[in-house]
């Protein structure tokens, strides 16, 4: 009994971790990314789902070219790419090219998790990152809604701000009401499948850094540092 509690629990809090990335992109980033997408023509959402999430898709995404493609991700990936937090907390391999989203009045996506696979089969999603590119403010509704056992954790973050969650999360886009939404969302391989020891690496680098940063040569720095370093060496998938 006592190990299906332990399972239980591992399983309960791995389906809640978020990490929010606040100002991932700036503003000029931000606008860059806007005027190119004005100029772009976009299709129905359901053209990228999978099977499940086909039923409960409702939204558009930016027709893909690529010229198109290439503009966008050079923008995007050149923040992500240098973004010690993001890169703490998604300990990335591999990645997909970001797919560009709006919401428009009515537009929802139901409760889902992504597609375990992409790329052909070329990478296993792990973390899901959704980049918000419009300030709260110019529409109503439109929440990330992530289901974990203490209720729904709904984010709605600046333009430019990002959060990561796992992708195997149940998950869901509220309808929004007035206005647009506009994200950027895509899907990392984690060299850490999985996302309790990518918690815990998170956390313990967190403190690592503010460790190395105010007390370098503290025994205490040095024995932090080591157990995120072998954490990192035995979980690793490479």
């Amino acid at each position: 009994m006592s190990l299906r509690i332990m399972c239980i629990s591992n399983y309960l809090k791995v389906i809640s971790v978020l990490i929010t990335i606040p100002d991932l992109l700036n503003e000029p980033q931000i606008q860059k990314l806007r005027e190119i997408l004005a100029e772009g023509q976009f299709v129905d959402g359901k053209l990228t789902a999978g099977m499940a999430a086909r039923r409960v898709k409702n939204n558009e995404e930016i027709q893909p070219s690529p010229e198109l493609t290439e503009r966008l991700n050079r923008i995007v990936m050149a923040s992500v790419a240098q973004n010690a937090r993001f890169r703490s907390a998604a300990l990335p391999n591999r990645m997909a090219d970001f797919i560009f989203a709006r919401y428009q009045p009515g537009m929802t996506y139901g409760d889902h998790v992504d597609d375990p696979i992409m790329g052909g089969g070329k990478f296993r999603t792990d973390v899901s990152m959704t980049i918000f590119l419009n300030d709260p403010s110019e529409y109503e509704g439109g929440e990330l809604v992530v289901r974990t056992p203490f209720g729904d954790q709904k984010t709605k973050l600046a333009a430019g701000s990002a959060v990561v969650y796992p992708s195997g999360s149940v998950h869901h886009v509220a309808e929004v009401t007035k206005g647009e939404r506009l994200v950027a969302l895509t899907w990392v391989q984690s060299f850490v499948r999985d996302a309790s020891q990518r918690e815990l690496l998170f956390e313990l680098d967190s403190a690592r850094e503010h460790l190395l940063k105010t007390e370098p040569d503290s025994d205490h720095a040095k024995s932090v540092d080591r157990s995120y370093s072998n954490l990192l060496r035995m979980w690793a998938d490479v």
